[in-house]
């Protein structure tokens, strides 16, 4: 099983706001984060009580240092776009505890036929499902001492919930949101969304596939799973919310991806090559791939 070095990844967090972003800009004041000594114990605790298949992925998403980054606190109310089958969400629920609430926000029903062309009906049905039913699965991962669970789905978000949020998180969930921007728009209104959830002074979270800046714009447009920082950044900004710092916490400089490059070639999908091959191994040397750290801010 994989050890956790908390204290040491910790203190390597707590210098990067000084670090300049891939992107070459200095990273906003606030860059720097730490949690309280009980909040970091409570982490420490979580993550170490993962199952050894979650723990594997540790030194490519980081999680300790992106929770403690995005300021997120025991008895939080979150909501998690695409949480699917719960990576986070089975972290984020035992640190949240019996005081906290987890809402996970999933793709709109009509997105799936858009991103998945080649799926089957059935195949679309049984995702949308899965959806429907999410709630209903994460309350049986959050048990007795976990946070109170709900689900919605994107863009169709009842204004009857604005305001009641502390945290948005947006965790490798942007780019197909992009990939149907011109035809649905749903990058804007998710954007808007996570603006109208937030209570003032609470906080949109994004990890996402980054794309080089000097990348096609039709190539980063989502559909090879990239997106450009700057475009992230603009679509938040022009929803209302601050961008308050960046972090190099997920970056990978070894992916260089651009046109013809896909981000499911990489771990852990590996799905453009075979077992066992040379170019799996060149896949596999690469790791992860390299992603931008954003935390926003809802003025007030």
């Amino acid at each position: 099983m994989k050890h956790l070095f908390f204290g040491a990844a910790m203190a390597g967090l707590l210098t990067l706001g000084a670090c300049e972003t891939m992107t070459g800009a200095e990273s906003p004041a606030g860059g720097t984060a730490k949690l309280d000594a009980a909040d970091e114990a409570r982490l420490e605790s979580v993550l170490a009580g993962q199952p050894d298949e979650i723990q594997a992925r540790y030194d490519a998403r980081n999680p300790a240092e992106t929770i403690a980054f995005f300021g997120l606190e025991p008895g939080m109310t979150l909501v998690e776009a695409l949480p699917g089958g719960g990576w986070y969400t089975k972290i984020l629920m035992p640190y949240l505890g019996e005081d906290g609430r987890l809402i996970g926000a999933h793709y709109p029903d009509d997105m799936w036929a858009r991103i998945l062309p080649n799926a089957t009906e059935e195949r679309i049905a049984g995702i949308i499902e899965r959806t429907d039913k999410w709630a209903e699965t994460a309350r049986e991962w959050a048990g007795e001492d976990g946070p109170e669970v709900g689900s919605v789905k994107l863009t169709t978000v009842s204004g009857d919930m604005a305001g009641q949020a502390d945290a948005v998180l947006f965790i490798r969930a942007m780019h197909n949101l992009r990939r149907v921007e011109d035809d649905l728009g749903y990058f804007t209104k998710a954007a808007q969304e996570a603006h109208m959830l937030l209570r003032p002074g609470g906080v949109v979270g994004v990890v996402q596939h980054r794309a080089g800046e000097e990348t096609p714009d039709e190539w980063a447009n989502g559909s090879a799973g990239y997106l450009k920082q700057s475009d992230v950044i603009a679509t938040f900004e022009a929803a209302g919310l601050e961008l308050e710092a960046t972090s190099e916490i997920n970056a990978n400089p070894v992916d260089t991806a651009g046109p013809g490059d896909i981000v499911w070639r990489l771990p852990p999908s590996l799905g453009t090559t075979e077992a066992g091959t040379p170019e799996r191994a060149a896949m596999e040397a690469i790791g992860e791939s390299d992603r931008m750290t954003l935390r926003f801010r809802k003025p007030g």
